[in-house]
């Protein structure tokens, strides 16, 4: 195969389906993976991000391809607050949001350090940096995330680059879903942006692809994308 592969995670996703379309569209070969069985991805490979054995059973999927980028963007939400959230709540908050990149990047590393120079984005949120009631769980997930990528880049330079990027509201299904049990609108959530609106996911996965492909020179970088929204103090 002469194309370059690119491996994305959580590709059934809004996000990581966005992902899927725009590697597609740069001449990558891609490679869905979801607990859902299927994506548009070229090739889909049916794996539960929760599970200990995520990264090999990619990995084994992978068969001894070289691949030019993982994409870490799988992860579950959470809305309960810190002294209400349950145990398993958190364990598996940690196990698809944090431990699942680790495991997968792992798993995938010889697969990138094949290809030349591969080249992994994590999927991370101002919810690391900044964040609201209620999310705590996620929050810390996402912010480990960040810590992690930065390990990545220092241990596996200079034969994969690793970045993450730092959405802030993105207009997906799993967004949408969350404002119909809180009574918001897509515009309520626009109004508090600077830019006056959210992301649609074509914007993050457009980052996510100049990351990958075109900042060479760019690794341990945390990029955020949340149309001004850490910029503006709260209490003005």
């Amino acid at each position: 195969m002469d194309q370059p592969i690119a491996v994305i995670t959580g590709a059934a996703g809004g996000v990581g389906s966005a992902c899927v379309a725009e590697f597609a569209a740069a001449g990558f070969w891609t490679v869905g993976v979801d607990v859902k069985p299927e994506s548009s991805a070229a090739e889909h490979l049916t794996v539960d991000m929760e599970s200990a054995s995520c990264g090999e059973m990619i990995s084994s999927g992978l068969g001894q391809r070289p691949v030019g980028v993982l994409v870490n963007n799988a992860a579950v939400g959470a809305d309960s607050s810190l002294l209400d959230a349950s145990l398993d709540s958190w364990e598996t908050m940690m196990a698809v949001n944090l431990r699942a990149p680790w495991l997968v990047a792992r798993a995938v590393h010889p697969h990138l350090a094949a290809g030349g120079l591969g080249s992994i984005v994590n999927v991370s949120s101002v919810h690391a940096v900044a964040s609201s009631s209620g999310v705590g769980l996620y929050a810390a997930s996402k912010a480990g995330l960040v810590a992690l990528t930065r390990a990545m880049a220092l241990e596996w330079a200079p034969h994969v680059r690793a970045n993450c990027v730092l959405p802030g509201a993105v207009d997906t299904p799993m967004i949408r879903f969350g404002l119909e049990r809180s009574q918001q609108t897509i515009e309520d959530i626009g109004r508090r942006h600077p830019l006056g609106r959210i992301a649609s996911a074509d914007e993050i996965a457009r980052v996510v692809r100049f990351i990958a492909v075109e900042a060479s020179f760019m690794t341990g970088s945390a990029l955020v994308i949340d149309g001004g929204v850490l910029s503006q103090l709260s209490s003005e």
